[in-house]
């Protein structure tokens, strides 16, 4: 059986190789620890965690960002998405992306948005079938 709940420091360890996973090189576990010790506390950022009967299987964070334009509603930007290679096709992903929504929305926030590596088509295909549109935007990123 899958939970869906908050991560908390404990969880911190199972966290790092997930993210490992995810970027597949090492995660820096003194400063993710740090981080997480910075936004614990903040409302805006929600970091979920996916939990079967072997831990942490899968993770995301929702950041809610103010906005300044028409009725002034926030938004949310989805990041950091992963299910373990050892978990995927079991709906763990979708547990995840539809609790997010539950809270943007319970938030009131206006719309949700997420950024996916060109190269990872299998991932398109799963947000498209949970009503993300490709908007055919430009997404830019300047690494410092």
């Amino acid at each position: 059986m899958i939970t869906i709940q908050q991560i908390k420091t404990e969880d911190l360890e199972d966290l790092c190789e997930l993210f490992d996973e995810l970027i597949s090189e090492k995660t820096n576990y003194t400063k993710l620890v740090e981080v997480f010790q910075t936004i614990e506390n903040n409302d805006n950022y929600i970091i979920l965690g996916a939990f079967n009967e072997d831990g942490l299987v899968g993770t995301l964070m929702g950041i809610i960002c103010h906005d300044f334009v028409g009725e002034c509603k926030p938004f949310m930007v989805i990041e950091n998405v992963i299910v373990s290679n050892r978990a995927r096709r079991q709906g763990i992903g979708k547990k995840l992306m539809l609790e997010i929504e539950r809270i943007a929305k319970e938030r009131d926030c206006y719309y949700i948005i997420l950024v996916s590596g060109e190269q990872r088509k299998e991932a398109h295909v799963f947000y498209e079938k949970l009503g993300f549109k490709d908007e055919k935007v430009e997404g830019y990123r300047k690494h410092l």
